[in-house]
């Protein structure tokens, strides 16, 4: 299938198009730096700005489903970009239904979920990602209340190791969740599979090693 992958070339975002093609997708991606990936067949890539709606139509068009990983690598300071990603695709889908699968990566501690952090990651939350994750909730507000096919993927502490494809999801929050460490494969892996067959269908799906 046509996946378009939004904020594809690092993290979370370049493990998607690895995983896409691995599984014989054929992947288009957004991001503004390049993608180092040796990969080139079925892999179209677009150099822009997500905020940009002539560069996201152009990246989404013919797309099966939508993935985005949008980040600000290190960057902890105040940010719009998750809150006018959703408005414009939100405004998009308001002139063009957009009807697949979308699937957005925030992280474990936007919206509701910041009340079931440990103590030691609210504490992170609170006094260095604050405004990124105000933003990241915004962005999840927006989406939420559109009739968008929306999935929200909520990943624990971000891990740099091997795929393992053995990862515990959970649709709903409760006392001792219990969201840790997962590898940013394992949530690219997950991603790839909603896009194929979206099971969790507004859901928030918060994700962890087993």
């Amino acid at each position: 299938m046509n996946i378009t992958i939004i904020g594809a070339s690092a993290g979370i975002g370049l493990e998607a198009v690895k995983r896409g093609l691995n599984r014989n997708h054929s992947i288009t991606t957004l991001s503004r730096s390049e993608i180092k990936i040796e990969e080139e067949k079925s892999l179209n890539k677009i150099l822009g700005d997500a905020t940009n709606k002539a560069d996201l139509l152009k990246s989404i068009q013919n797309s099966e489903a939508i993935i985005v990983t949008l980040g600000t690598s290190k960057n902890m300071k105040a940010t719009t970009l998750f809150s006018d990603f959703a408005k414009l695709i939100v405004d998009i889908h308001n002139e063009n239904k957009i009807d697949i699968p979308v699937i957005f990566v925030t992280g474990f501690g936007a919206g509701e979920s910041e009340n079931y952090v440990s103590w030691l990651v609210k504490l992170f939350l609170k006094y260095f990602l604050k405004d990124v994750y105000a933003d990241k909730t915004k962005m999840e507000e927006i989406i939420t209340n559109s009739d968008l096919n929306w999935t929200v993927v909520r990943p624990g502490r971000l891990l740099d190791k091997e795929l393992t494809e053995k990862y515990r999801i959970e649709n709903k929050l409760y006392k001792g969740i219990n969201i840790g460490g997962i590898n940013r494969a394992d949530v690219a892996d997950f991603s790839i599979k909603q896009a194929e067959n979206q099971t969790e269908l507004k859901k928030y799906i918060a994700i962890s090693e087993k």
